[in-house]
């Protein structure tokens, strides 16, 4: 007599993803932190993040209301800290789209065609990725002018090569497999083959690679806010945070630059554990032999 064994739930198969990657588990854990603290911002944070305490200026953590102190405008350093978790992902999310919408087709038509195109498209790849990434965003955004959407726009644009060429080599290994063969004598159409045959086989390496570049949009982002071209002050971005608080620490008042700094390595850690563990996931020998 056969027992017929109920079928896993969602929740089953969450768990059973968490435990096969805890790299990807503990990543995953400290970003749905910071997406709590983005998406709640208004209710955690205990003050306006721009309020200013004119006569509060720089009081050390534990000052009254100031559970990690206030800056150098009188402004509460913990819910500054908190709503830069809503300009961390603003910037990450939207710059990671771009860097996919504009990668993976280029990426495609690169691999599928071959030809010129494909010689061009490499070389331009070839000069973008010539130059110091981070000294190619600061010169960009100062042409550009600093602000939140031009930041986004040249981190995005900047970082699409990386996935065209992840989908063009993965392109050029399947262009002469049997499925595709078999599509293409069926009569289907380029853009068929293309989006139904072969995206949803080459699409994993760019997935795994999208938090890598995400926690990678994060840093140059907090770089360019940094040195002032990116974000602008009062906005409770950590790298502009961060830059505020640097000519702090020599007189003694490190905790304005603190707390941004970790919050802003805590991020970065997450997003680069989620995509080490997503990679481990997604790989098809760990997957085949049931890693």
């Amino acid at each position: 007599m056969s027992v017929t064994l109920p079928a896993p739930s969602a929740m089953d198969r969450v768990v059973g993803v968490l435990r096969r990657s805890p790299t990807f588990a503990i990543g995953f854990a400290i970003l749905l932190f910071y997406a709590a603290l983005a998406a709640f911002a208004d209710l955690l944070a205990p003050l306006p993040p721009t309020l200013s305490f004119p006569y509060e200026t720089l009081k050390p953590p534990g000052t009254g209301q100031f559970i990690l102190g206030t800056d150098g405008n009188g402004m509460d350093v913990l819910s500054r800290t908190i709503y830069g978790a809503r300009y961390a992902f603003g910037i990450a999310v939207p710059a990671g789209i771009i860097m996919v919408v504009v990668g993976i087709p280029l990426g495609l038509l690169a691999g599928w065609k071959g030809g010129w195109l494909d010689e061009v498209l490499l070389r331009v790849l070839d000069v973008l990725r010539a130059f110091p990434t981070i000294i190619l965003a600061m010169a960009v955004v100062a042409a550009m002018g600093p602000g939140f959407l031009n930041v986004i726009l040249v981190i995005g644009f900047l970082d699409s090569p990386i996935f065209a060429r992840i989908v063009r080599a993965e392109v050029l290994a399947l262009r002469n497999a049997t499925f595709v063969r078999a599509a293409v004598a069926a009569g289907n159409p380029e853009w068929r083959v293309l989006l139904v045959h072969i995206l949803p086989n080459v699409i994993l390496g760019a997935t795994a690679q999208l938090p890598l570049r995400m926690a990678w949009a994060v840093r140059i982002s907090a770089t360019l806010a940094f040195i002032g071209i990116g974000v602008q002050a009062p906005a409770p971005e950590w790298g502009a945070m961060i830059r505020q608080g640097a000519e702090y620490v020599i007189s003694g008042e490190w905790w304005v630059a603190l707390f941004p700094g970790l919050a802003l390595i805590g991020m970065v850690l997450g997003l680069n554990l989620a995509g080490d563990g997503l990679s481990d996931l997604l790989d098809p020998k760990r997957r085949a032999s049931g890693k």
